[in-house]
């Protein structure tokens, strides 16, 4: 018998759907009776293509003794993370507070009433191994403490709140943002964070792109670490072009690798990832880096997208599983089994001559590199060749079951049911969390629209026009943004990222074709909704929630931390600034300034926590407008100007072809295209 999950919107909430456990969604409704019955609160949040949490599902909360246990002693509550970050991300670090490991999934204990933290973990296995306890006797455990060791569970309490309420004060401090050895300091601390040590064969891999954007903007400065940066971007895209993180047959990146070498990925694919990677690796071939391999990643990544990930609406889909099925009469899922290949498999499906250039291009063997079968990960020596491409095609006619023309639209499989049910050609693959997410549509929007500007494929463009304007007439109800949408529907009203994110989104389109008026009136629209709900006026900064929907968070974060995307507030103060130099409305550069002084003890004392407030901090220090005619922006806007915005100016002093102009000051007008690339140039410098 289904539990209440049976009718969640949310596929992560619904894979629990039959599980015995009596689940609850995050509500009012359940936490008013947990605080009745006097229950503790057990918190599982997750998202629908974790491994782990697919794992946890089927074995742990599958269990009867399990299930009943928790029925009875307490109220069990499933939470999706990527409905609500903000949730997530405060007993996140309420449970690393108490000195345990974050991840997902994220199971936490709360007192009911006030929803305080008492204790927590990530992955609980059914019985006892690696060093784990198993789930009931950490339950019995907790059982014990609460009932039993009441005064010590009240004093843990109080120590837990209050030190969440303090990591929410930033020292009060003035800095000079003009300061060089600021800016210095954050591009060298942020590369040196993402280094990988080679010397740790068990140290796992993530694109981190915030990070990875910071020294690939230093890599433009004239200064003792320039060549460093520039060696280290150029790694990253390589990396990220050439590993096994890159799926070579099907397109799109997988979430990250769990080795040094860039070699077996864990294998869901998110769509936050993409949309950076592909932003990334434009801008390196803007830069100069023009390897084929960038161009050849984002063109079959677009592919993927286009083909696997576009809603008939318009919008991008959220993410596909790790796991899948190898066979339909199977009941457990298999983690990489659509992505990877036993060797007997090659021998059987390739000629010897397209095996061998095979083997030699991808460094597969016998033996494997994942559980006995091969993940393709491409060798440095090698060139990708016609001949190599027909073999990938040969590749992907197996895995999918049609050949790369014939197969233009993959239909995802929205549930585990769905899978089973329908007959596949090639491979069964995983599922698809088809649900919109507005803050990661923005991240992919702003990929294709760099990606179209540098390589000028109408394609790009058409897709990112098509998932703006879904957000743009379908996701605001009663005249405010909401963060998801569900077969059409919107639900979950919106977070400071989706506002950042998407704000960002529109000023790329306005970037990427500065003729087009409407991104930017629609920006200046967004950002004042943004500030309306978000903005603190005391401190600075903008909050995780709006004022008006923060009732059930502990605490009201104003998040500035970067993980796999970059925090709300490095993006939203990079999007002030940009705003002013497009309006010539100086609010904007005060509250960006504002914001920057808020954040400004993070800047100097913990510059490796946020890598996108030096972005910000770079707008704010090198920010330039340019004014042209139509065929000069065309010119400039496909080259790498990290800091410069552009409009449309016909009307410019005879005889020039641009005004370029910085903060409050513009230059005289440029007489020849040369000169102006000249200005752009002094102007992005900064000489150490």
């Amino acid at each position: 018998m289904s539990n209440r999950l049976a009718k969640a919107q949310s596929l992560y909430l619904y894979k629990h759907a039959d599980n015995p456990i009596d689940w609850w969604y995050w509500c009012e409704e359940a936490l008013s009776i947990a605080k009745e019955k006097n229950k503790p609160i057990f918190l599982s949040i997750g998202y629908s293509s974790c491994h782990w949490c697919t794992v946890m599902e089927r074995e742990a909360f599958c269990d009867r003794e399990i299930a009943n246990y928790l029925n009875v002693n307490f109220l069990p509550i499933k939470l999706d993370r990527e409905e609500r970050p903000d949730l997530d991300r405060v007993y996140m670090q309420a449970v690393q507070m108490m000195g345990l490991n974050g991840g997902w999934p994220l199971n936490i204990f709360l007192t009911p009433g006030d929803l305080v933290p008492f204790y927590g973990g990530t992955y609980f296995p059914i019985k006892p191994r690696h060093g784990r306890p198993s789930l009931l006797q950490v339950l019995q455990s907790v059982h014990y403490f609460y009932n039993i060791e009441v005064e010590k569970l009240n004093n843990f309490k109080q120590e837990i709140l209050t030190t969440l309420r303090q990591s929410i004060i930033l020292p009060s401090t003035k800095t000079e943002l003009l300061n060089d050895e600021l800016l210095c300091k954050g591009i060298i601390v942020n590369t040196e964070a993402i280094k990988i040590n080679h010397k740790n064969v068990n140290h796992p891999c993530f694109p981190m792109i915030p990070y990875a954007n910071v020294p690939l903007q230093g890599s433009r400065f004239t200064w003792s670490f320039q060549e460093e940066c520039k060696a280290f971007v150029n790694q990253r895209g390589e990396d990220l072009a050439l590993g096994g993180i890159y799926d070579h047959v099907g397109g799109g990146f997988h979430r990250y690798t769990i080795d040094h070498t860039w070699t077996v990925p864990h294998f869901e694919k998110m769509l936050y990832d993409n949309g950076q990677i592909i932003e990334y690796l434009a801008n390196l071939w803007s830069q100069g880096r023009t390897e084929p391999a960038f161009k050849r990643t984002i063109t079959h990544t677009v592919k993927w997208l286009q083909r696997e990930m576009v809603a008939p609406q318009g919008y991008f889909y959220a993410s596909q599983d790790a796991d899948s099925f190898t066979y339909p009469q199977e009941k457990k899922t298999e983690e990489g089994a659509f992505y990877v290949w036993s060797y007997q498999q090659l021998q059987n499906s390739l000629t010897p001559k397209e095996l061998e250039t095979l083997v030699k291009a991808f460094s597969i063997n016998p033996q494997g590199n994942f559980e006995g079968k091969n993940v393709l990960q491409f060798c440095k020596e090698e060139v990708f060749s016609e001949y190599i491409e027909k073999i990938l095609d040969k590749l992907f006619a197996l895995r999918y079951g049609k050949s790369r023309e014939e197969l233009t639209i993959f239909s995802p499989a929205k549930n585990n049911e769905e899978v089973k049910l329908k007959s596949w050609p090639g491979r069964i693959p995983p599922v698809t969390d088809t649900k919109m997410i507005v803050s990661w549509n923005s991240l992919m929007i702003s990929g294709l629209a760099r990606a179209y500007r540098v390589f000028r494929k109408p394609l790009y463009w058409e897709l990112a026009i098509r998932a703006t304007e879904f957000i743009l007439n379908k996701q605001w109800k009663k005249q405010r943004l909401n963060r998801i949408n569900y077969s059409g529907k919107p639900s979950v009203l919106a977070q400071s990222e989706d506002y950042a994110l998407f704000i960002k989104a529109l000023l790329d389109l306005q970037t990427a074709n500065p003729s087009q008026t409407k991104w930017l009136e629609k920006a200046i629209t967004v950002q004042q909704e943004f500030d309306d709900f978000f903005w603190s006026v005391e401190m600075g900064g903008y909050f995780d929630n709006a004022s008006d929907n923060s009732r059930d968070l502990l605490v009201c974060e104003r998040n500035y931390t970067d993980n796999s995307t970059p925090s709300a507030n490095g993006v939203a103060l990079s999007n002030l600034v940009r705003l002013a130099l497009l309006t010539d409305n100086l609010e904007y550069f005060d509250r960006a300034e504002q914001g920057l002084q808020a954040f400004s003890y993070v800047l100097s004392q913990s510059p490796k926590v946020c890598p996108s407030l030096f972005l910000a901090l770079d707008w704010y220090r090198f920010g330039s407008l340019v004014r042209a005619n139509s065929e000069v922006l065309e010119q400039l806007s496909s080259q790498y100007f990290p800091t410069t915005v552009y409009l449309l100016d016909n009307n410019l002093p005879r005889d020039s072809v641009g005004l370029l102009c910085q903060g409050l000051v513009c230059l005289e007008p440029a007489r020849t295209l040369k000169e102006l690339l000249q200005q752009i140039q002094a102007c992005n410098s900064l000489s150490l």
